[in-house]
């Protein structure tokens, strides 16, 4: 004899429906940001068909570049290792609803603090040298973007105008540093600071050509999603992300979340610079400002915010930068294409977010109404 709930239906059923339900409800964070890159991807194909070029030659070669070999991916690999923490820059805060888009002044300002550190601790061995750079580096990150928590929360000051500016302030102040006060004289092409000592270089993770700067990437968004979705902080967070003044009335610190939640963010971006200095350039320079903080802001939105989606999305795009000089070369095309590419996908993605809600297949609520 089949038991019945209180409702009257089985419940068999009733289970069922319960897991349908779930599953539609999580499926809409997938699948509207998948159509979204789908849709840029064919509006830039339209875009390269203007221009007199193949979308199929393009994609193919983008797949090459980024994807087609084993030293394809050790290159996309390496290139996704900052953009992983850049994009944990943005998506933190954005369990608050900021939108904070100044990750690039922090990674420069990470990089140059682990090289103006690499000078005094050059005779230390790399177990202590190396640690405390990244610490001065997440320091200095933490510092310049928790400062834009703090005055969105205690000056009203717009923390996506706020980011921005101060990101351009933080790419002056890392030119004037590099060049000046902090410029190795031997450096004479190229400004840079010292070059770090052998040890306080960071090397390659086993059996790969890809430094150890992705494997902290891909720690800090799994620990970045423990923090948001299995602690009390991260429910906190989501709370006042969702309604201040009721998080306010229940008695949240709200100012020190902001203000945390910026700061660690901008603390990841930081080490995104010091793993620049420390595993690809040897010693801070301009090189730092590459506009990995930019490409963050894409992969976040992209990701909608999840920490564990960052890792996939990131290493998408770092594909898709690998392969700006295969294109370039084969195509005859300007190696800022793929930059026109990740433009597209941003539109796609912003509009994509009124999507949200409007579809009755992701809300069982509305089923068979």
């Amino acid at each position: 004899m089949t038991s019945v709930d209180t409702a009257g239906a089985p419940r068999g059923l009733a289970a069922e429906d319960g897991v349908l339900a779930a599953f539609a409800r999580r499926s809409e964070a997938l699948v509207i940001p998948l159509c979204a890159l789908l849709a840029g991807l064919a509006a830039f194909s339209l875009f390269l068909l203007a221009l007199g070029k193949s979308p199929v030659d393009f994609y193919a070669l983008v797949y090459k570049a980024g994807f087609g070999t084993a030293f394809s991916w050790q290159n996309t690999l390496s290139r996704a290792a900052p953009l992983l923490l850049a994009a944990l820059c943005v998506a933190l805060p954005a369990r608050l609803g900021l939108t904070v888009i100044g990750g690039e002044g922090a990674i420069v300002l990470g990089g140059v603090a682990a090289g103006a550190l690499a000078g005094p601790l050059a005779g230390a061995p790399g177990a202590v040298g190396i640690p405390l750079m990244m610490i001065g580096a997440a320091l200095a990150g933490g510092a310049w973007i928790g400062a834009v928590g703090a005055l969105r929360h205690y000056r009203g000051v717009n923390e996506t105008i706020a980011s921005l500016l101060m990101a351009y302030i933080a790419i002056a102040l890392m030119n004037h540093l590099v060049e000046g006060p902090l410029r190795d004289p031997a450096s004479l092409n190229k400004p840079s600071t010292a070059p770090l000592a052998d040890q306080l270089k960071i090397g390659a993770l086993p059996g790969m050509d890809v430094h150890w700067g992705l494997a902290a990437g891909v720690v800090g968004c799994v620990l970045a999603w423990v923090l948001i979705d299995r602690t009390t902080w991260g429910f906190a967070a989501r709370v006042a992300g969702g309604n201040v003044r009721a998080a306010q009335v229940q008695g949240l610190p709200v100012g020190r979340l902001i203000v945390g939640f910026c700061a660690l963010g901008g603390a990841f971006a930081g080490l995104a610079g010091a793993f620049e200095v420390a595993a690809v350039h040897g010693s801070a320079n301009g090189s730092l400002a590459s506009g990995y903080g930019y490409t963050g802001i894409l992969i976040a939105f992209l990701a909608r915010h999840n920490p564990l989606a960052i890792i996939p999305v990131a290493i998408l795009l770092a594909g898709f930068e690998a392969s700006s000089g295969l294109v370039q070369r084969r195509m005859d095309l300007p190696d800022a294409t793929v930059l026109v590419l990740q433009g597209f996908v941003f539109v796609a993605i912003l509009i994509a977010d009124t999507a949200y809600g409007r579809f009755k297949i992701f809300a069982p609520e509305r089923w068979g109404k």
